[in-house]
């Protein structure tokens, strides 16, 4: 197998994880400092640098490839919580309450991530293609940013609505979304530099395989 093949394999595998992991600690509402967020806010931003990379180097077809193994990883996490909880416990075990609380609630994370990630992922993919074309393959800071900043207000508005709308009073639902909207901006303008750096050396990898081929 081309070693560019075993990078994008890397990715791929690396985005179904990062989903799956932050499907299961988005239940828990962290504080730092003054800041309310959901578990994986600072975690589900790097799937956005994920699909751009791949976007850049492999084309939209591949992006959306990734997105597809990633609803798949999502769908199993969903059906494995829904038949743990339902299958009977062993006598010796004391916890279902508990158990039922932590996965109960992932239940209702992974369906709001599915509805927010289907459609901020594909749009994401989307708008990173626009804009690669719009500036005719230059300037890769525009399409990384601007795909991965107007796909986060998609993901937060969706996910947040659907994962907390009558668990807690409507300000603190805005509270937590413009905050968590906040963060995934900081985030995708940070993740700039690794956006230049992993595609650089996958560009280099994809070229010494050309000469290679040639």
């Amino acid at each position: 197998m081309k070693q560019s093949e075993n990078y994008f394999h890397f990715l791929l595998t690396s985005f179904v994880a990062v989903i799956i992991v932050s499907n299961v600690i988005s239940g828990k509402l962290i504080q730092l400092g003054p800041l309310t967020l959901a578990g994986a806010t600072i975690f589900y931003p790097v799937t956005f640098l994920i699909t751009d990379v791949v976007g850049e180097i492999w084309g939209k077809e591949r992006g959306f490839k990734v997105i597809l193994w990633g609803f798949y990883g999502n769908l199993l996490l969903l059906l494995g919580n829904l038949f743990i909880i339902a299958a009977p416990g062993a006598d010796a075990f004391r916890h279902q309450a508990a158990f039922e609380i932590v996965l109960g609630a992932s239940s209702r994370i992974i369906i709001a991530s599915m509805l927010a990630y289907m459609v901020s992922q594909y749009h994401d993919v989307w708008a990173f293609a626009f804009w690669k074309s719009k500036t005719k393959g230059q300037h890769k800071w525009i399409r990384n940013n601007l795909s991965t900043i107007s796909s986060q207000i998609l993901d937060t508005a969706i996910f947040t609505i659907v994962a907390f709308y009558g668990l807690m009073p409507n300000e603190v639902l805005w509270s937590i979304g413009l905050t968590q909207y906040g963060v995934k901006f900081v985030f995708a303008i940070l993740d700039t530099p690794f956006f230049y750096w992993a595609t650089a050396h996958l560009e280099g990898v994809v070229r010494q395989e050309a000469r290679q081929a040639a």
